[in-house]
């Protein structure tokens, strides 16, 4: 029996390990430099270290499909946990960043308020920003450095700000950012009263967000449970109880083990569509920024 399965075996396990590794050499190759010609450096750094995660990810990926296939020779079932692994995060990810998300809202609005008290001093945004820059938050203190920066060669006001838009990546941010461009452009009054509003929109839309991720949380936790719980049972199944599992190794039960895969994968996308949050786009984008293409 095992002698039958052998070739087969051998050539699919060949063919799942040479993909990976064309999927790696590619994401370590390509990565996303060919959108990233105009980007900030910080950009181009996080553009770096997700490449290397993604390409991290896809081998092993590849390496989970390999060993599955030794382990239960369902090549149904090592390409389905395969590519699970290696697209972990996109399947069970979106709490961290929600989170990254709250911790940007958060900091902002300290920034906002910290800018707004600062200015009431008569001083102006050429040095109420520098000056704010030191005791902002870490989730956005880098920005806010790399704008400092831009600021001490010299760099036009307006132009620093677009980048530091760039740089946060955030549609509340560019709420932010349009009002300062537009002070920086036009000198006009009413900056203070214009920041305190934005704090106070800030301060309530992270509130609102605390809330949903709260109760998305439950959400999340109950999809990952399920299909732990699932995995774990199969898997037992699979080790403890070969007899049970057996018909799953003809064409026909690979046939039906795909079908239930599919329906139990839609399910699972379904649960993690109920826990996920859609941002609204930005608005704020400079067209020097998105590459050569736009």
């Amino acid at each position: 029996m095992l002698e039958e399965f052998r070739l087969p075996l051998a050539v699919t396990a060949g063919a799942i390990l040479g993909l990976g590794c064309v999927l790696l050499a590619h994401a370590v190759r390509n990565g996303r430099s060919d959108t990233l010609e105009g980007a900030t450096p910080q950009r181009r750094r996080l553009s770096s270290r997700t490449s290397k995660r993604r390409a991290q990810q896809l081998l092993a990926g590849a390496l989970a499909g390999v060993v599955i296939l030794a382990v239960t020779r369902w090549i149904v079932l090592a390409v389905v946990l395969g590519a699970l692994v290696a697209f972990w995060d996109r399947v069970f990810g979106g709490a961290r960043h929600e989170r990254a998300a709250i911790a940007r809202i958060e900091g902002l609005a300290g920034w906002i308020e910290a800018l707004r008290d600062t200015i009431a001093g008569a001083v102006g945004l050429e040095q109420a920003i520098p000056a704010t820059s030191v005791n902002a938050a870490p989730s956005i203190r880098p920005s806010l450095n790399l704008l400092v920066d831009r600021l001490r060669v010299r760099e036009p006001l307006p132009d620093a700000l677009m980048k530091f838009s760039e740089d946060l990546d955030d549609p509340s941010a560019d709420l932010v950012v349009a009002a300062l461009i537009l002070n920086a452009r036009l000198r006009g009054p009413g900056l203070r009263e214009v920041l305190t509003a934005l704090a106070t929109s800030a301060r309530d839309e992270l509130d609102v967000r605390r809330r949903v991720e709260s109760s998305r949380r439950s959400t999340r936790r109950s999809v990952q449970v399920v299909v732990g719980v699932i995995g774990g049972v199969a898997a037992l199944l699979v080790v403890f109880n070969g007899e049970y599992v057996k018909p799953y190794s003809t064409v026909e039960g690979q046939a039906v083990l795909a079908g239930v895969l599919v329906v139990f994968g839609l399910s699972v996308f379904w649960l993690r569509s109920l826990s996920g949050v859609a941002e609204p786009e930005r608005f704020l984008i400079n067209p020097g920024m998105a590459g050569p293409d736009v």
